[in-house]
């Protein structure tokens, strides 16, 4: 059987870097561009029209971002890879990706020798990183094997709280949450505060971590 082009599908709001990696897909050996969007906000539709075996998706777009399409395309689409790419290197951006379901992170200042060949580590089913993400990624673990542990039982949150939990393991900032819970920014940082000392942490990156570590979700 004659091996088949892997189908690329990009999502990025950036048009000239949106450009650049249709040409750069297109003139690579195996693979192929079947589909350039600005944006994730029809992305059921895209990713139905134009079928592809790994999407190229930025992590930052207007309305919907590249968090809340990753987790859409593995509700949806679970046999795509997703190899989100970014500016960004945070330990928070990267958890969400991969807690998401991304299955590689890679920053838009690697070259594009490296995002090809991260295209078709992913699309075999690795899990490919640049180096500074890896050593990010690392430190949480290193950080949850030194930190002191607290069984469910004693995290004792309150029906808000839980909610604004999920919210953050979803990748969803404090204006969002306001927004969705019909609340006021101040209040999400409240109710935060409250999530963080409850479950002995400083910040959202460890209290997803931790929540998930003592299943909570």
């Amino acid at each position: 059987m004659e091996n088949q082009d892997i189908r690329v599908a990009i999502f990025e709001d950036n048009r000239t870097h949106r450009d650049a990696l249709c040409i750069l897909i297109a003139h690579a050996e195996g693979m192929c561009c079947v589909g350039a969007f600005p944006n994730a906000n029809h992305l059921e539709a895209d990713i139905g029209f134009c079928k592809p075996d790994v999407v190229f998706m930025d992590i930052e777009m207007p309305r919907r971002s590249g968090i809340e399409a990753t987790q859409a395309i593995k509700q949806h689409f679970p046999e795509i890879k997703v190899l989100m790419q970014t500016v960004f290197d945070e330990q928070d951006k990267i958890f969400y990706a991969l807690c998401a379901g991304a299955s590689g992170y890679i920053l838009k200042s690697d070259s594009p020798e490296k995002q090809l060949d991260a295209i078709r580590e992913v699309y075999a089913g690795g899990g490919p990183m640049s180096a500074s993400i890896a050593q990010k990624v690392l430190a949480f673990f290193r950080q949850q094997v030194i930190a002191p542990q607290f069984d469910a039982v004693d995290i004792q949150l309150s029906e808000r709280e839980y909610e604004i939990l999920k919210w953050l393991k979803d990748g969803l900032s404090g204006p969002a949450i306001a927004e969705k819970a019909f609340i006021s920014y101040e209040t999400v940082r409240t109710h935060l505060k409250n999530i963080y000392k409850k479950l002995h942490v400083a910040n959202r990156t460890e209290a997803v971590i931790k929540a998930k570590q003592r299943g909570l979700f």
